[in-house]
């Protein structure tokens, strides 16, 4: 039997017990499809409800909220999708279609709410990031799919929420929007540089930047955050070797009006106190063809830095504004087109380190640190099906401007700041068709373009005047075509296929070069173009029910650039990475299961460090090779409650060193002796920020009151030691900490309530050994925000 008859007419009966057709309860019901919300009330009200058709399961239908018997709410669900309620031998219920559906269904990805915390993962949940519909039961990879109700229960954050929620997603900490994130051990350096990122984010389809640091979007308003775990080249092309990111938001609503309006206060311990908004708004235009869906949010967070050279405390203040909305049209036969605009401005009054020793939360710096961030983007989706094909076509434009404050004093010499301007602007478009069979077979090509251009601008000197130093202009260009194809050859087996090939042309420029250099050196300038091509092969092998076994290869690159040295300007090379994994996983009602093993192989590794004249700087560092283990197990002790934990081990090693990372770990001078110079490459070996063990448990507990839905949410995790970045500057220790968080929410009809508390403890810890890549004399540490409180209330329509 395929997969979607099965699930039409068992995921629904998920409980035997006699149905309650009189029994009230409290019903919140997200819109979605006719399947999600009857497997969610099925569970709830413990009763079997049977969908036979495939068409009205997949048929949407607006929320459903209040308090209700299942029999009034079904008979509601009914009436939305078009469907007549049948009682079956006393003990469930069955929907059937009372109006034949159009020939051809208009056929939306599957984008689940969050099931109460005693459900096990649903398979027929669609991991969006495989471009194709895959259902996650025949997905051969590792993928994480974090639901936007969690990530937004303590109000809605940015990029730090999914990491609190993973082992496998690391990130930096210089601040909000300046932050690199790595996956599955993959990181390059600890600042933004020239290199494009080693993780692909995604809003949608459309990547959200190149070679600029994390935007920081808040996480609002989405269905899910997916993360699939790399390289993913052969889908997603350049800068995904660790994996990729992508934000998959609510869809707009074309019939029914709703919304919701958040507000929180924080407390921060030993600091300053925030705020937080956040509205939502879907308001149909005409009923059933246009709507628009609206998101806004604000958010004040406090600072807990003191410096006391500047007589000021609780520096690092950070504001944060930002929002989008989405305009949707149904064209009609399955056809329908939206129109997305994201925007988000950050001001960070100061950055959030501190001094390794002297009083707690504060450093010794002689300048302001602040920084700034403004992110925009337009989208454009055409979307719709030719028979049993997919089409869908988006295109964009993004702007992102960071700018960057850094002390550069000298140790007993006069105040210097160092000014960084990162200007990103990119054109991108992507289209692709495909086919999905319910077996998990099907096809898949797509052709894309994105235009990338970076202007990295620097200046040096006296706080109030600093001059203009050597900076950067480059460009990139790249065509794609790609195409997977999955097929099942043996019953129990399906294997894919793909292939991606990549033509880039790389343009590079100095900028604001000194005269001399320019008099002296005629390379100051460089264009190159090469063909990439990336092929991928995966199997999945059906062991017994619920229990699947993986293997995959992939391969994934980034294109090289131009660096700035001193007052020079030199190219490097693009690198590239090539791993093999296997896994398997196990999902049953009560428990699940997943372990997977992973070796990469990288080369020519492209990092920043710091140059012999005490600035960031870029090269390839040589090749190396990564191991990683990582499990995830999930069980449902008792009705309600789901325990979860996580873990990750990373054993990276540069196997072998550039002569240009050699020459950083060993000056000129006097040959040194055989210890000194055998400790000094032993420090280069480890691959930076990254952490040999990092461990996460969590706990969910849900249950239904006479007016109300509780809902406590608590984890911790344990982030392992790593050494901050490459070369002898940059080699500080960083990490072995713990974070906690604790959340609880009461969830009425129209409005709720819900208290937090982070970081229990109330630990120091160091995240991250980076504030300033000067060498101020200063031991650097960056704590994780003292213990903080918060009290949140929302309301929805």
């Amino acid at each position: 039997m395929s997969l979607i008859p099965r699930s039409l007419l068992a995921a629904a009966a998920i409980a035997m017990a006699p149905a309650a057709t009189a029994q009230t309860s409290f019903v919140d019901l997200r819109a979605g499809t006719v399947g999600q919300q009857v497997t969610a009330l099925g569970r709830q009200m413990r009763t079997s409800i049977v969908v036979p058709d495939p068409g009205l399961w997949a048929r949407r239908v607006p929320a459903l909220r209040g308090r209700m018997t299942v029999e009034t709410a079904l008979a509601r669900i009914a009436a939305r999708a078009r469907a007549t309620v049948q009682p079956v031998g006393g003990v469930g219920w069955r929907l059937n279609t009372a109006v034949a559906p159009p020939r051809r269904p208009r056929r939306t990805p599957v984008r689940l709410a969050a099931l109460p915390a005693d459900t096990a993962p649903d398979p027929d949940i669609l991991v969006v990031a495989s471009k194709r519909d895959t259902s996650r039961d025949q997905f051969a990879g590792q993928v994480a799919r974090v639901p936007g109700v969690e990530l937004e229960r303590g109000g809605a954050g940015g990029t730090e929420r999914l990491v609190q929620r993973l082992t496998s997603v690391t990130s930096t900490y210089l601040g909000a929007g300046r932050n690199k994130l790595f996956i599955r051990g993959i990181a390059d350096s600890s600042f933004t540089g020239p290199t494009q990122a080693t993780v692909g984010q995604y809003y949608g389809d459309l990547r959200l930047s190149y070679n600029a640091p994390d935007p920081d979007l808040r996480l609002a308003d989405l269905a899910a955050v997916e993360v699939l775990e790399g390289p993913q080249g052969t889908l997603y092309g350049a800068g995904s070797l660790g994996g990729i990111i992508r934000l998959v938001p609510n869809p707009v609503n074309l019939s029914a009006t709703s919304g919701s309006l958040t507000v929180g206060s924080s407390a921060t311990e030993h600091g300053q106190p925030g705020l937080d908004e956040q509205a939502v708004l879907n308001a149909p235009i005409v009923t059933d063809r246009l709507a628009v869906r609206l998101v806004a949010n604000a958010a004040l967070e406090g600072g807990y830095i003191d410096k006391p050279l500047l007589s000021r405390t609780d520096v690092n203040r950070t504001r944060i504004m930002g929002g989008r909305v989405t305009a949707h049209l149904a064209l009609g036969s399955d056809w329908s087109t939206e129109l997305v605009g994201i925007g988000q401005r950050i001001r960070g009054a100061d950055s959030q380190y501190a001094d390794r020793t002297g009083p707690p939360l504060s450093r010794l710096a002689a300048v302001p640190e602040g920084f700034r961030s403004d992110y925009g983007q337009v989208q454009a989706i055409l979307s719709g099906t030719i028979g049993d094909v997919h089409l869908r076509s988006t295109s964009g434009i993004t702007t992102h401007d960071l700018l960057e404050r850094y002390d550069a004093t000298p140790a007993g010499g006069p105040a210097r700041v160092f000014v960084q301007s990162n200007q990103t602007r990119m054109e991108a478009n992507e289209t692709r068709v495909w086919h999905s069979g319910a077996d998990g077979s099907g096809w898949l090509g797509g052709i894309s373009y994105i235009h990338n251009r970076t202007l990295l601008r620097r200046l040096i000197g006296a706080p109030d005047r600093p001059a203009p130093a050597t900076g950067v202009i480059n460009s990139v260009t790249e065509w794609t075509a790609y195409g997977e194809g999955s097929v099942r050859p043996l019953p129990g087996l399906l294997a894919t296929a793909g292939l991606r090939a990549t033509r880039t042309t790389l343009k590079g420029r100095g900028q604001d070069v000194s005269p001399i250099v320019v008099a002296e050196r005629d390379d100051l300038t460089a264009r190159r173009s090469q063909t990439i091509v990336l092929p991928a092969a995966s199997l999945l092998l059906d062991l017994t029910k619920g229990s699947k076994l993986f293997a995959r290869y992939q391969q994934g690159f980034r294109p090289g650039g131009l660096a700035i040295e001193g007052d020079f300007v030199r190219e490097f090379r693009n690198d590239r990475v090539a791993t093999i994994e296997a896994g398997i996983r196990h999902n049953a009602r009560r428990v699940d299961l997943s372990v997977t093993i992973a070796r990469a192989a990288w080369r020519d590794i492209q990092a920043d460090f710091i140059d012999g004249f005490g600035l960031p700087s870029t090269a390839n560092i040589g090749n190396g090779r990564l191991w990683t283990v990582e499990a995830a197990a999930g069980i449902r002790p008792l009705p309600g409650l789901r325990i979860e934990g996580g873990a990750t081990y990373n054993d990276g090693l540069i196997e072998e060193p550039s002569e240009a990372l050699v020459a950083l770990a060993v000056p000129a001078g006097p040959p040194p002796g055989t210890s000194a110079r055998a400790l000094a490459l032993a420090r280069l070996e480890q691959i930076p920020n990254i952490a040999r063990f990092t461990g996460r448990i969590g706990a969910i507990y849900t249950r239904s009151l006479k007016d109300a839905e509780f809902t406590l949410d608590g984890w911790a995790r344990y982030i392992g030691s790593s050494r901050l970045g490459i070369g002898p500057v940059l080699g500080q220790q960083q990490g072995s900490y713990l974070d906690t968080e604790l959340t609880a929410r009461l969830d009425f009809v129209r409005f709720g309530v819900s208290a937090s508390l982070s970081n229990l403890t109330d630990t120091r810890g160091n995240r991250f050994a980076l504030g300033t890549p000067f060498a101020t004399g200063r031991d650097q540490v960056t704590p994780l925000r003292p213990r903080t409180v918060r009290i949140g209330l929302d309301t929805r329509f």
